[in-house]
């Protein structure tokens, strides 16, 4: 491993200091002068309707009011992957909540008044709720013209049918394979939606100049493909992408759920008819819950076949995924999810069909994990029941089956360098697993569980990243991306990038936050792919600029450039060791020679990175023969619970986890993605679940009915495992994401644990006290 001074080592957040004192503006804080209006959106009470008529009129005349916006002043249509949504309905209404018109004046209060009083004429229709039935319901389609949408080549929508993508992988001779395995267990997991829960809900302002410039701030993890996608629906009104300018400042939170595009296109739309007066849209609450995107739930038929010495010999997998009535980005959590659901082991049988179906719950998207968590809840659950069949420990089962580098996945390419059996080999140890306790209490249970997890980064083929680096006078640095911190500490970790290169001092660099005008490329922050992708941007950007610098000094005072390194923000030579030149005395005004000419001038670097490996080209049919995945983070999970016999209540007294996400650039804060990725996903096992009514509404869109763990919560010991580290050979340092992955194997590993202390087998997310309760005195042994 190669020895570093600055990467590899534990550094505070760059941005520490300005969130802890409060000086960091959030988009809700930017002031934007006495004419800033505010819109407020009319919503459809129905799951699924025809709107007959929209009477405006009484809206129109509040005093305060500015303008009053339906689906007529904006029939365009708008979506990442598959363009199947429009700005504000049409014809017809898909969703509770669903934003039908908008009301725009000089203060909230006024707006949400006249927003009351527009009224809209329904003709309700049959709604289809549950994913499953709506893939057998031909006459009820909620999309009668999904065959005409646009979409990317690597979907397949089924047009006439609820299913938006169908994806399928075929290998080997399944049906030999099961008939000629020793055992054969089959059955069916469900995980429901989840919601972000984002501290800071979705805003955006929007602002269109006298000019036709417009701008939009918004708090979102892809300034970049929002720009694109604003340029794409607002075409027709004359936009271009000269035209169309995106700020993302601080945002206070992801997890996925600000990716792409949701609401922030209204503000975009509603500047339009507002110029020279910018408009706010703001989510409350509860709009965030039911209007943003949310983690799809997923129905999964699994089967698995092994052999009597553990080999796993065949598997099939079905995945009916909930996507909501509007698939744009969640089709890519169906596609990608797909091409990993057998987890990190080797099947030489396998068939996978992955169907992203429309319903008319909300939509639902990109969530942290991507689908992986809902696909290895089922597959790491299964295995510890093969296990138990098989006479092996869970353990065993899985270090016999693991997919090492060069073995074919699922499509066909070879998996990527990782030590998943390290990892396993670490989690297990530290939680004592195979070690039987008993708790001081006697009604009181203690199991242990573990899990594997693996990740790679969904993301297109043509997906890059880009960075500029500049000097200052004093010699400090700017490093201008576009990707986007949202807690993980990107900000930080790039700087520390460019300071390893440079020799600059960390508290001499600044890393701006996303201006598309000013900041070059990044897809988006999505795919726990930054750091690899971004990291090498940053990388080549840096070295780009070292060159710039060896090529100045050495024409200057007749160096070769070969002979000249970096080192404490100077430039020194190898060949004359009196030689030192600190940054400041030339990176912007250059060097005078003795005539007094100078050479050089203003230091700047930059870097790309593209995975041109990568394609998503293969047989439609079997998924074989593409590239769709760049390489994959791997890693385990291992929890002890202690479980109250009679009111089922859950303890988590240590967890472990163990991740190899090659080269770690700060291990702080991978030490922090290992606990805060954990508690998310002790959330989703535990107590997250969206309720709704029979009516398609959400029953509890607030933190008073929808539970996420709290500071009690928190384990007694969290054991965070980040020295396994096989070098990526293609990342900036050695390095991979590591972002999604920590809270993947969490569901699986508590499910398993419960088993262990009970003897319950509980298939259907969450796991919570009252099914463990009613399960223990019932004497049932599963809960489906």
């Amino acid at each position: 491993m190669e020895a570093t001074k600055v990467v590899g080592h534990s550094y505070p957040r760059i941005d520490g200091k300005e969130k802890i004192t409060g000086a960091a503006q959030y988009v809700d804080d930017l002031e934007f002068g006495p004419n800033l209006l505010y819109a407020e959106v009319v919503e459809s009470p129905h799951p699924s309707a025809r709107i007959k008529g929209i009477d405006i009129r009484a809206a129109k005349k509040v005093p305060g009011v500015v303008a009053v916006v339906t689906g007529k002043d904006f029939p365009y249509k708008f979506g990442l992957y598959m363009q199947d949504r429009h700005i504000l309905a049409q014809d017809r209404v898909r969703f509770v909540g669903e934003q039908v018109a908008a009301v725009i004046a000089r203060d909230p209060k006024i707006a949400k008044r006249a927003a009351k009083l527009v009224k809209v004429d329904y003709q309700p229709l049959k709604p289809i709720f549950d994913q499953v039935r709506a893939v057998k319901d031909r006459k009820t389609l909620i999309h009668p013209d999904l065959g005409d949408y646009e979409h990317v080549p690597w979907f397949f929508p089924k047009g006439g049918t609820n299913i938006a993508h169908h994806r399928k992988i075929r290998r080997g001779e399944l049906k030999k394979a099961f008939e000629e395995s020793d055992v054969v267990l089959e059955d069916v997991y469900h995980v429901p939606r989840y919601a972000h829960c984002c501290l800071e809900p979705h805003i955006a302002v929007g602002l269109c100049d006298h000019s036709g410039r417009l701008t939009v701030w918004s708090s979102s993890q892809s300034p970049h493909t929002q720009r694109h996608l604003f340029v794409g629906a607002l075409a027709p009104l004359g936009f271009t992408h000269k035209d169309v300018r995106v700020i993302t400042p601080f945002i206070g939170g992801g997890f996925g759920g600000k990716a792409g595009v949701t609401m922030e296109i209204l503000a975009a739309a509603f500047a339009t008819k507002t110029k020279g007066m910018p408009v706010k849209v703001r989510w409350r609450r509860d709009q965030e819950f039911y209007n943003t995107y949310m983690r799809q739930a997923v129905e999964t038929r699994i089967k698995i076949g092994a052999n009597k010495d553990g080999k796993l010999t065949a598997f099939e997998m079905e995945n009916f995924w909930d996507a909501g009535p509007y698939v744009e980005y969640g089709a890519n959590v169906v596609n990608s999810s797909a091409l990993s659901a057998t987890g990190p082991y080797y099947f030489p049988a396998l068939k996978i069909d992955s169907y992203c179906i429309y319903t008319n719950l909300p939509a639902a998207g990109p969530y942290r994990g991507f689908g992986y968590s809902e696909m290895l809840f089922s597959v790491e659950s299964h295995l510890d029941r093969l296990a138990e069949k098989l006479g092996m420990t869970p353990l065993a089962l899985r270090k016999k089956n693991l997919l090492k580098r060069g073995m074919p996945l699922t499509y066909g390419a070879g998996m990527t360098e990782n030590n998943l059996e390290e990892c396993l080999n670490r989690v297990s140890e530290a939680i004592g697993y195979g070690k039987k306790e008993k708790s001081k209490d006697p009604n009181k249970v203690i199991g242990k569980g573990i899990a594997s997890a693996w990740k790679g980064p969904a993301m297109p083929p043509n997906a890059s990243s880009s960075a500029f680096l500049k000097f200052s006078e004093d010699g400090s640095l700017n490093v201008l991306i576009s990707g986007i911190d949202m807690g993980q500490g990107l900000l930080t970790v790039m700087a520390q990038v460019a300071s390893e290169v440079l020799t600059v001092p960390m508290d001499q660099i600044r890393v701006e936050c996303p201006d598309t005008d000013r900041n070059p490329y990044e897809w988006q922050t999505v795919a726990s792919h930054v750091t690899w992708g971004c990291g090498n941007a940053v990388r080549r950007a840096a070295l780009d600029a070292r060159d710039r610098i060896f090529e100045t000094v050495g024409r200057a005072y007749k160096y070769n450039p070969e002979s000249l390194y970096l080192e404490d923000g100077q430039v020194k030579c190898s060949t004359d060791p009196d030689f030192a030149l600190a940054f400041k005395d030339f990176v912007i005004d250059g060097i005078m020679l003795e005539d007094g000419t100078f050479r050089g001038g203003p230091i700047i670097g930059r870097g790309m990175f593209m995975p041109e490996f990568m394609t998503t080209v293969c047989d439609t049919e079997t998924s074989q023969g593409g590239h769709p995945n760049p390489h994959y983070t791997v890693g385990a999970g291992g929890i002890v619970l202690e479980i109250d016999k009679e009111t089922g209540k859950v303890k988590v007294l240590k967890v472990a986890e163990g991740f190899d996400c090659g080269r770690v650039l700060n291990p702080s804060l991978v030490e922090g993605q290992v606990i805060g990725g954990f508690m998310q996903g002790l959330a989703t096992a535990l107590y997250e679940d969206m309720r709704f009514g029979e009516d398609g509404a959400l029953l509890n869109p607030n933190f008073t009915d929808y539970k996420i763990p709290t500071a009690l919560d928190v384990p007694d010991e969290i054991i965070p495992i980040i020295d396994v580290q096989t070098l990526q050979h293609d990342g900036p340092y050695g390095a991979r994401g590591v972002g999604e992955h920590t809270m993947i194997p969490v569901a699986p590993m508590v499910a398993n644990a419960v088993y262990d202390a009970t003897g319950i087998r509980i298939k259907r997310l969450p796991v919570t006290a009252e099914k463990i309760a009613l399960a223990i005195r019932k004497g049932k042994t599963e809960v489906d």
